[in-house]
């Protein structure tokens, strides 16, 4: 008999038919969008020879991820997430079409570069948390981390072939040819989802509103401290690597004296080293734990900032970015995992967008800030800086354990809905939520531990507020309190508990004493009657 919650192997989800396929088409789709990417990347450096313009090239692609992905992950846990997809590759598309029309007629700038650059941020902000979410719909969840990974060599597949392939095109045919092909690569994508009969939501009653999503989706991001601790590492981590990708348009060109295909070569070494660093994950799960990795991963990057920084022969370079593709995959599908291993699916997309806002909050703030320090001090000793800089972050956070992500997050449904004396209107609110208990003095301590670590779950899953009181007659007579926002909140309060939070509550229930089980009360503010006496 197979665990079901047993590790898979590396390939496994690719035997899903559904995930297969969008699995191949978004390879293509990604390959056509780095296609683009060196396009622009390169051509602003005709444009403008200023390190802050080509800088600015990054955090425009990068801003948008940053302000828009938690909005952005709210729509994907309540639109149907397959026609939002469409939606957004439709906009891509007529992103890529303006950049093809302005480069064709030579009306191409820095500031329309920039604008339509922010314009395609737009679009991958709206899409990222709705492609991470989508996994667990398309593959068993023993295969997740796996399917994880997979998407993770998806891209860095699409990043080794797309820039060299760009950088082709530029170089042999110009921008307007290059921007066209990635047009054409938007047609495999939405064929995929086309194709894809995803089963349409259920309707439900107690289904979120933008705003009571939005606000769900930030309560659980503030209460769930492992979260706290893979955005923590993730911010240190890419704040300081991004000075590598903000800088290296100018490495390529003014250290190395290379042209646009020069650049493309590197951008594709990059990814086949992350093909051949995704190949080896299996292997270095296997023998290292996800904080060894991570450091690893740090120490290996800030070694290639420094070697690039005393720009080597060109025939070099591409050899020092294979070890950079390996790292940075490294540390995407190790940070990128942790957090799909402790997010529940019913906030897997919200949670997620605040990991994206986090990620491309420190690329955008990074980029920006090394373009400056590169203005001021040269590109040589900027990546020196920025190279130093990541290898200490790495060790100073290192004792700062990653979340291994192995508790049980599918819904326990042990939870009884509340029994009230008449129906309730599922907009009335604030609701109040008493839970009386009786402890022995003896036990109070070890209660009082238990209690606080099922705060936590109550926030996370939809309380504003909490607390803990005792009867001043009876100290024995306890009383925990907490507050949700509506009657419906309260009802999905209750489908949100976890196997693992189930436990925790087993855990306080075992301080109960006697045979009767808590005395559990609910309140809901009453809305005061419009006065009608006369005055």
């Amino acid at each position: 008999m197979t665990d079901a919650t047993a590790p898979s192997s590396g390939f496994a989800p690719l035997r899903q038919k559904v995930f297969a396929t969008l699995w191949i088409a978004t390879v293509i789709g990604n390959t056509g969008s780095f296609i683009r990417d060196v396009a622009s990347a390169w051509l602003v450096t005709d444009l403008s020879p200023a390190p802050a313009a080509v800088a600015m090239i990054q955090a425009a692609g990068t801003l948008p991820i940053f302000l828009l992905a938690i909005p952005a992950g709210v729509l994907s846990d309540i639109l149907d997430r397959r026609r939002f997809l469409i939606v957004i590759q439709l906009v891509l598309a007529g992103v890529s079409i303006c950049l093809l029309l302005l480069s064709a007629t030579g009306l191409q700038s820095v500031s329309s570069l920039i604008a339509l650059t922010f314009a395609g941020g737009v679009g991958a902000a709206l899409m990222a948390p709705t492609w991470q979410a989508i996994v667990p719909e398309l593959v068993d969840r023993k295969d997740v981390k796996s399917a994880v990974a997979l998407n993770s060599l998806g891209i860095n597949i699409a990043r080794s072939i797309g820039p060299a392939v760009g950088g082709l095109l530029l170089a042999w045919f110009g921008a307007a040819v290059t921007y066209g092909v990635d047009v054409i690569s938007y047609l495999f994508v939405i064929a995929a989802l086309v194709w894809w009969k995803r089963p349409p939501d259920a309707e439900d009653a107690l289904s979120e509103r933008f705003a009571g999503a939005f606000r769900a989706g930030l309560r659980y991001a503030k209460a769930s401290h492992e979260l706290h601790v893979v955005l923590l590492r993730a911010a240190v981590f890419f704040a300081f690597s991004s000075a590598v990708w903000a800088l290296l348009p100018l490495v390529a060109r003014n250290l190395l004296g290379g042209d646009a295909g020069f650049y493309g070569i590197l951008l594709g070494a990059v990814g086949a080293g992350a093909i051949g660093g995704a190949v080896l994950m299996p292997k270095l799960r296997a023998r290292f734990d996800a904080d060894k990795l991570l450091l690893g991963a740090a120490a290996v990057t800030a070694a290639v900032m420094a070697g690039l920084s005393f720009a080597p022969p060109q025939w070099l370079a591409p050899v020092v970015l294979l070890a950079l593709g390996a790292a940075w995959i490294t540390a995407l599908t190790t940070l990128n995992g942790a957090a799909q291993s402790i997010l529940p699916n019913w906030v897997r997309g919200r949670s997620l967008a605040v990991y994206l806002t986090v990620f491309n909050g420190a690329m955008t703030i990074g980029s920006l800030a090394w373009g400056l320090v590169a203005e001021a001090a040269g590109v040589p000793l900027t990546l020196i800086i920025g190279a130093a800089g990541l290898f200490t972050v790495g060790l100073l956070f290192h004792p700062l354990k990653l979340p291994r992500g192995d508790a049980d997050l599918v819904a326990s449904n042990h939870w009884p809905e509340p029994l009230t004396a008449e129906p309730i209107e599922n907009d009335r609110g604030p609701v109040m939520i008493l839970i009386e208990y009786r402890v022995a003095r003896e036990d109070r301590n070890g209660f009082l531990d238990a209690i606080h670590r099922l705060s936590q779950e109550r926030r996370r899953d939809g309380a504003y507020s909490w607390g803990v009181t005792e009867d001043a007659a009876d100290p024995e007579r306890i009383v925990e309190w907490f507050m949700v926002e509506s009657w419906a909140e309260h009802l999905r309060q209750h489908r949100r508990v976890s196997k693992a939070d189930a436990d925790v509550q087993k855990d306080v229930l075992r301080f109960q004493q006697g045979p009767e089980a808590p005395v559990v009360r609910h309140f809901i503010t009453v809305n005061q009657a419009p006065d009608n006496r006369r005055g």
